[in-house]
Formats: C-alpha cells, structure tokens, sequence
C-alpha cells in the first residue's frame, strides 16, 4: 500500500501569517524539532527571498553536519524560470523545492489580468520545471495554486505536463478552504487514477475543514495507488484561518476509525515530540494554545462532569482515545539568559539573539548557540 507523508509547512506559510513571524533562529529551531519528530520534509523558506539567504544556507550546513537529517529541507518558489534561476544562485546546495502557479479560471484571470492564459500557465511550468531538474535539483513538487477551484480537465491537464517534465508530486492547495472532505476525496482521487503521481495536500481552514480535507484528500491519493504528503503547520498557524493542524493530522491518520490500521502514516512520526514542538512554537508566535486543541489543548485530557471523571478515573479508555503520554505532555523550560562558565563562551551571540527574536531565549535556543556557534551566527545575519 502506498503511504501518507508530512511536509510541514510552517516555516514558509505559517511564517506569512497577517501580524505574526518567527526569527531565523526560531524558524531554525521548529527545523530542529520537526526532524526529532521525523517529519519527512520541512519547507523552511523563500531562496529568492534575500533576507532568508543566510539562514537557507546555514540550516543547509546544519544538514550537512548530521544535526538536520533525515529530514529533508526543501524551498518555495514561484513557477518561472527567473525564481529556479535566483535560487541556485542564492541558495546553490538546495536539492529540494516547490514551484507555485495558479491553476483556477479565477486566478487566470482575475490575478494575472491577461498576462498568462490556460496555455501559458503550462508553458511557464514546464520551463521553470525543466531548469530546476537541470540546475541540479533532486525533488521538484508542482503547486496548482487554487486547485480546489480549477476545472478538473485543466488540472488533469496541467498535473499530465508536469509529471511528463520531471515533476515529482503535484501539490493541490486548496488555497481558500473552499473544499469539503467528500469533494475533496473524489477529485484527489479522479486526479490521481488519472497522472498516477504522489500528490500532495494543501489545505487551509478558512470553513473550519482544514485536518478533515487533508486526510480525506490522502485518502483519495492512497486509494487510486499513489503515496500521499499532507502539509501542516505546528498549530494550524497560517494565512487567514490557517493551514491543516501538525498533531491533529498525525491524530486523524492514526487514531480515527476510518484511517487506524488501514493507511499507513510515515513510520518515522514520533508523536510522543508533539508537545515539545506544539508549545516551542505557542511561544515563539507569541500566539496560545486553544483549551480545546487536539491533544495538546489545556482540555485535552480534562474531564468536568461527574461521569466522564468517573469513568477516566476507572480507566482513561473508557473517555480518551489517546492517553497523554503518547503526545509527550510536559511543560517545556523557558528560561532567562543566564551567564554561567559555559554560556560566557558565546556571551556576545547570545546577546545578538535576544535582539534578534525580541523574547528570552528558550533553553533550547541557548544550547544551539553554544553547540553551532558558526551557524548560528549566520542565521543571525541578514544581509541588506
């Protein structure tokens, strides 16, 4: 049986929240975490972007070193030629990426406004497809940006071009959350019997959906025979509503009578690190955790009425599909810088970093610091 894949997204989506950011030194972090968690692949950020380049590169070196393996670390693009050719020359050892282009009649032609048609849209993915495969790239994902919204005929159309030029999965964003969990099985899966490539999931929750039409969408790709790669974020953090949630994902896949025991989830997933990273996150977003999130919520595991307590208390089945140890539950430590003999060593990056992320610094952070001094101090510098 094919198998189900995460892609987290939050280093690239998340980042563009309206009123929210992460410091590199943050977003290097959530890499950390997201590979002690064995989360296949971490879209970590912009190369055409130059205020990203420095920390691209580090987190690259970081890879090369053995902190940041196996996870594989893989860059967001537009689909045109100018963008493959400013991210080799700005990022030159990234070996993974995805390239965006908009597929929907209204994107056609309400966002482009005449620039590009059906036709061009192709034209100028295969072209940016095709250089990046030649400049060196090992995984190519093709984004159909508003898939949810594209006719199937041209979806089909546009998934065959980039699957017969090297495309490596076919990314269906689901850019506005227009999708459902029924629609979105049954065009996945047409989708998928049709190209018979991996496709990917991009969903967002603008109508509250966003978990619900990431797993069923997997679904679909698993049941036409090909592998499925959700995309989430560490909280659902994103544009708008938000993206598909990391842990409620993982909890869906592997939890949920519909998909337990029947569609296998990435083997690597170590749910047991979902709280470190649910909370690392909170905080560095500077954003709280709903009472009532999936199982990392203040309420996951908290039982008010009299029956539902007493039949935890007897046994936490009878109330709780999963028990809390599974998502390693336990505060992580926040602390204040602290100049002890080990710390006075790299004093002065310390000091740049609490300027940099504008909070404490975790314990975490302070320990990176100490442990790639080099890396960390490119990830702290941003080149106008």
């Amino acid at each position: 049986m094919a198998k189900i894949y995460i892609i987290d997204v939050t280093n690239r989506d998340g980042v563009q929240t309206a009123r929210l950011g992460l410091a590199k030194l943050e977003k290097t972090l959530i890499n950390i975490y997201l590979n002690e968690m064995g989360i296949f692949q971490s879209e970590f950020g912009f190369p055409v972007t130059r205020h990203e380049i420095n920390y691209l590169n580090a987190n690259l070196e970081l890879q090369e070193s053995g902190l940041l393996k196996p996870i594989r670390l893989s860059g967001w693009l537009r689909a045109t030629v100018g963008d493959v050719e400013t991210t080799f020359k700005n990022v030159p050892k990234l070996k993974h990426m995805n390239i965006s282009i908009s597929t929907s009649d209204q994107m056609i032609t309400y966002k482009f406004q005449g620039k590009l048609d059906h036709k061009s849209v192709i034209k100028e993915m295969v072209e940016a497809l095709r250089l990046a495969k030649q400049s060196g790239a090992e995984t190519v994902g093709v984004n159909a940006e508003d898939a949810s919204r594209t006719r199937m005929e041209y979806l089909t159309e546009f998934a065959l071009a980039a699957k017969e030029n090297g495309a490596d999965r076919i990314r269906y964003c689901d850019t506005l959350g227009y999708d459902s969990p029924d629609t979105i099985y049954e065009r996945i899966f047409k989708l998928a019997e049709a190209v018979k490539i991996p496709i990917e999931l991009h969903c967002h929750n603008d109508l509250g959906m966003a978990v619900g039409c990431s797993v069923m969408g997997a679904k679909g790709a698993i049941d036409a025979g090909v592998d499925a790669y959700v995309n989430t974020t560490v909280n659902g953090i994103g544009e708008r509503c938000g993206n598909a949630d990391l842990v409620g994902c993982i909890l869906a896949i592997k939890k949920s009578s519909g998909f337990a025991n029947k569609y296998i989830l990435d083997e690597r997933v170590d749910l047991s690190k979902s709280w470190k990273i649910t909370k690392s996150a909170s905080y560095a977003f500077g954003v709280a955790i709903a009472i009532n999130q999936p199982g990392i919520g203040a309420n996951a595991f908290a039982h008010e009425s009299g029956i539902h307590a007493d039949g935890a208390l007897k046994d936490w089945r009878n109330y709780e599909l999963y028990h809390y140890e599974e998502l390693g539950r336990g505060e992580p430590e926040i602390i204040e810088f602290k100049t002890d003999e080990e710390a006075t060593k790299i004093l002065e990056l310390a000091r740049y970093a609490n300027v940099h992320t504008q909070k404490p610094l975790t314990n975490d952070e302070l320990r990176f610091i100490a442990k790639y001094p080099e890396q960390a101090r490119k990830v702290l510098t941003v080149t106008p």
